[in-house]
């Protein structure tokens, strides 16, 4: 089989008149492993739909084999079926039943040949023994044995798979999405924050297919773990270009921000360089020895390309949560707790004490009780069996998984934190919400024309309000890009209180929390180690398979290299500039000779000796050629920094 390319030239996307990326270029292989990447709103769910065939570029060509198939799960969605959990999945072999069908109408077309010989009759077998493989590729002979396998690996229990999709959430309906386009193996595997609607269980199963996925995988995330254990590739938006590098997230963070780095000291360089230049030109502009070199530095000015610094985003996030008010010893403390759905026991007879100060997280499937608990704390569930005792003085805030949905759409941003707010805090309403990126007109918007983003950044302000000294946060990296998932950690890091967090993303977790509450099967197992510990303890990933052993000798082996790259880089660099800055200081010298000699021509013509005129004019000389190499030098380096930065 022919290896597959999508090849992407010249692309350029416009809104209103606006690009939002411009005559980028790029190639996809049939292997790459590449992790989309750039800041909210630069472009990287517009470039998967153009990928995928669902928008049209402003202008640019994307070219694909014919045949190739390209497979796409968007950010949100809304399904609408009323089949079952697995008769909705298994719509995913449409494909194979329209294969199928060819198949059989070529089998009875072979069977009436008798021209064995002939080249149509071989492209007819060629074409049959095509779709065969095919079919047995895409799991056509047994089909629900194949989708009942992914479907269990994202999380479904084999009672559910005979329920209707419509009692199910859209996050777990979101999963029967991924899971057909699982089954149906495109060549080129197109995922828009797949992790979104996934358990910490379902990510590591997800982890583990698309590490042994034959095609290729591009992926919006803003999971850095995600992304450093499933990527070799890394695609940046930034500033309507694209920069491409071989390698996981972050090694690229390294990368990016050496880049940034060197596009600075570039430009610096440049602009003394310029600065240079018109001055030379200005001191001989009307000197008619120094025409030719005049007039060769203000071509040179013409050719020069500026260096172009990526747009860097100051806009971020910057809190830090109140001072936890002094409680007891005790935060939590649960007797012989019990919680049920009709007949479904969530929690089982819990016996629970979290101590005030402490630093845990809730971890386990989507259904295991973790919200629900959660919910017991704050008061928003009552009934249940059982004993809850909160600690003496605990005060608690809490973030709900489905916190930005329980906004009220009608209140501007301003009015959400301000109906609210009381006492003193009322006078900083403004500095707060402007620490979450509110200014402005913002503070007028309407709470329903606010982007995910913007919801989450608005309920986060909210447990600025009051002083609480236990936090409860159900999913609070929800719909926050990395650097705002960095900012909370940092502030969650920084508060004195106790920290009760429910969250499937490891990264954030990580060095975050002391103890680990591991839901499963109504009890409540207790792990006092970090995340990741407990996920090799626990061996919950998948077994390396071949391909993914062979990613991971393949990624060191590309960090060497890239570092060589970048080592041998900054040696030429610092050798093109010791000879711009060498000639530039010779100049200097024979200048003031050239000056000195002069004033004494004007002065005391009379009393040089005959040798004084052969000095001078080695002297200009000697210049005129210093002033040819430091053009030439400067030229070498102009042409390096073009090339490097390109």
């Amino acid at each position: 089989m022919e290896p597959q390319m999508i090849a992407a030239n010249n692309i350029s996307i416009q809104f209103s008149g606006e690009a939002l990326f411009s005559d980028i270029t790029f190639n996809l292989g049939d292997k790459d492993r590449v992790g989309l990447v750039g800041k909210n709103g630069a472009g990287k769910s517009t470039l998967l739909k153009v990928l995928a065939g669902l928008q049209e570029p402003t202008t640019g060509t994307l070219v694909m084999a014919s045949g190739q198939t390209v497979g796409y799960l968007p950010q949100e969605m809304i399904p609408d079926s009323h089949r079952t959990v697995l008769d909705e999945t298994l719509t995913a072999f449409t494909a194979i039943d329209k294969l199928e069908h060819e198949l059989q109408l070529l089998n009875d077309k072979a069977a009436t040949r008798t021209d064995y010989d002939s080249t149509e009759y071989q492209r007819l077998i060629t074409r049959i023994a095509d779709i065969t493989e095919q079919v047995a590729l895409l799991g056509g002979h047994r089909r629900e044995e194949a989708a009942s396998t992914i479907l269990a690996g994202l999380g479904f229990h084999q009672q559910d798979l005979d329920r209707p999709l419509t009692v199910f959430s859209g996050g777990w309906q979101m999963r029967v999405e991924l899971a057909k386009l699982l089954l149906q193996r495109p060549d080129f595997l197109l995922l828009d924050e797949p992790t979104n609607h996934l358990d910490l269980p379902a990510i590591e199963w997800l982890e583990g297919f698309l590490l042994s996925y034959p095609g290729a995988v591009v992926l919006v995330s803003h999971d850095r773990t995600f992304l450093d254990n499933i990527t070799l590739r890394t695609i940046e938006i930034t500033a309507g270009r694209i920069y491409d590098y071989k390698v996981p997230y972050s090694q690229y963070v390294v990368l990016m921000q050496e880049r940034r780095a060197s596009q600075m000291a570039q430009l610096t360089a440049q602009q003394r360089q310029i600065a240079q230049i018109e001055a030379f030109i200005e001191r001989f502009r009307y000197k008619a020895t120094k025409s030719r070199q005049v007039q060769s530095r203000i071509k040179m000015l013409d050719r020069m390309e500026l260096v172009q610094v990526d747009e860097v985003s100051t806009e971020s996030i910057h809190f830090a949560f109140p001072p936890a008010p002094p409680s007891g010893k005790t935060a939590v403390e649960l007797q012989h707790l019990s919680k049920s759905f009709g007949t479904h026991t969530v929690l089982s007879d819990i016996n629970l004490v979290i101590p005030a100060g402490s630093r845990s997280a809730f971890i386990g499937r989507n259904g295991e009780g973790k919200s629900t608990l959660a919910r017991i704390l704050v008061g928003d569930l009552a009934d249940y069996e059982g004993t809850y005792r909160p600690g003496h003085n605990i005060s608690i805030g809490y973030y709900a998984q489905n916190q930005a949905a329980l906004l009220d759409p009608t209140k501007t941003v301003f009015e959400t934190i301000d109906d609210i707010a009381t006492g003193d805090i009322r006078t900083r309403l403004r500095s707060i919400l402007a620490s979450f990126l509110f200014t402005g007109d913002d503070l007028e918007k309407k709470v329903r024309v606010l982007s995910g983003g913007e919801k989450a950044r608005l309920a986060l302000a909210k447990l600025l309000l009051s002083p609480s000294n236990l936090l409860i946060l159900d999913e609070p990296t929800n719909h926050l890009d990395i650097d705002s998932k960095d900012i909370l950690k940092n502030a969650l890091l920084q508060y004195t209180g106790t920290l009760i967090i429910v969250s499937h993303d490891r990264d954030f977790l990580q060095g975050l929390t002391d103890t680990l509450y591991e839901f499963r099967d109504g009890a409540i197992h207790e792990h006092r180690c970090d995340i990741m510990d407990f996920l090799d303890e626990q061996k919950l990933a998948n077994k390396p398979t071949q391909t993914a052993a062979a990613v991971a000798d393949e990624a060191p082996k590309q960090s060497q290299i890239s570092r060589q790259q970048s080592k041998e880089r900054e040696r030429t660099l610092r050798k093109l500039k010791n000879a711009v800055e060498e000639a530039e200081k010779e100049i200097e010298s024979l200048e003031e000779k050239v000056a000195a000699m002069d004033s004494r021509l004007a002065t005391s013509p009379d009393t040089l000796q005959p040798d004084f005129y052969s000095e001078y004019d080695n002297l200009k000389k000697s210049l005129d050629q210093c002033m040819q190499r430091w053009e030439q030098a400067s030229i070498d380096l102009e042409q390096f920094l073009q090339t490097a930065s390109a």
